[in-house]
């Protein structure tokens, strides 16, 4: 016979509690997150700079890409392209780099649903991304044709640049590139992400990061036959301490691109965050590209 008040069992507070939880904090997550500078953050920046950059759109549509843009047209083209989530100010840093300007021109972009760029509409196609970003690289009147450089899964929207449009591309740099499809991990909370009722409550930035993601195993799978097509030489730079994109991607694409001349540059104790931390060394990589056309 019940005699007293029933115990409730730690698993099913878990059930109940982790729902409740992750709903909260998704709320909360909503209302603070920012992942860009503000127009004005990005002003006071380049305040007192002599050749701040310019920005433009380019294509129309679901197509149309925003970018920053510094440097003669005639120069090498260096392009940079952030990872998930992101905008073109990952990179900003560069844009001051005193041994990089007047040598290049350097050119960031908003990748499809970040930044500018059509914010909040997620493109979860590599092949579609990459066309749309073909009319930033048609403005170059440079004789060589541009280093691209791509942070996370701005690596593989890079490569997949490459393969589709190899008369387009001089060089790869990629910087902790998500490429292995073996190495993508099973992250349970995208999932949940994903959920009708709990898209609304995410970020923009966060949901189109979400949705770019969770098919991004089998675009990298769908990419595999391409590698071999590579001839363009390619800098892969990974941290040895990667907690986000393994190390053993670096290999893959050593594996991978038979036909390119691949360098690796492991950096002992780093992590995934190479832009901000270690800048320098992806200043080297495009000096080295430079120094090779």
């Amino acid at each position: 016979m019940f005699t007293g008040r029933r115990r409730i069992s730690p698993t099913f507070t878990r059930w109940l509690l982790g729902p409740v939880l992750l709903w909260g904090a998704l709320a909360l997550l909503s209302r603070c997150v920012q992942l860009r500078m503000s127009d004005k953050k990005v002003k006071a920046y380049f305040a007192g700079s002599p050749a701040p950059p310019a920005f433009a759109f380019t294509g129309a549509g679901a197509q149309s890409i925003h970018y920053a843009s510094l440097g003669a047209d005639t120069l090498p083209m260096v392009v940079f392209v952030h990872g998930s989530p992101g905008s073109w100010d990952a990179f900003i840093g560069f844009f001051k780099d005193s041994l990089l300007l007047g040598k290049v021109r350097l050119v960031s972009v908003d990748r499809p649903g970040f930044g500018k760029s059509n914010p909040g509409k997620p493109q979860r196609s590599l092949k579609a991304q990459a066309a749309a970003l073909v009319p930033i690289l048609e403005t170059s009147r440079s004789a060589t044709r541009p280093i691209l450089v791509g942070h996370s899964l701005g690596g593989p929207l890079i490569a997949r640049l490459a393969m589709d449009y190899p008369q387009l591309v001089g060089s790869l740099v990629l910087v902790a590139p998500s490429v292995d499809p073996a190495l993508e991990p099973k992250e349970w909370y995208r999932k949940v992400g994903d959920f009708l009722l709990v898209r609304p409550l995410l970020p923009a930035e966060i949901d189109v990061s979400n949705q770019e993601i969770l098919p991004l195993r089998g675009e990298l799978t769908r990419m595999l036959p391409g590698w071999r097509t590579l001839t363009l030489p390619i800098t892969v730079i990974q941290g040895e301490k990667d907690q986000l994109v393994p190390a053993a991607n670096a290999d893959f694409v050593r594996r991978s691109a038979v036909n390119a001349p691949v360098r690796v540059v492991m950096i002992p104790g780093m992590n995934h965050f190479i832009p901000w931390v270690r800048p320098e060394v992806i200043r080297e990589a495009i000096l080295f590209h430079l120094g090779n056309k």
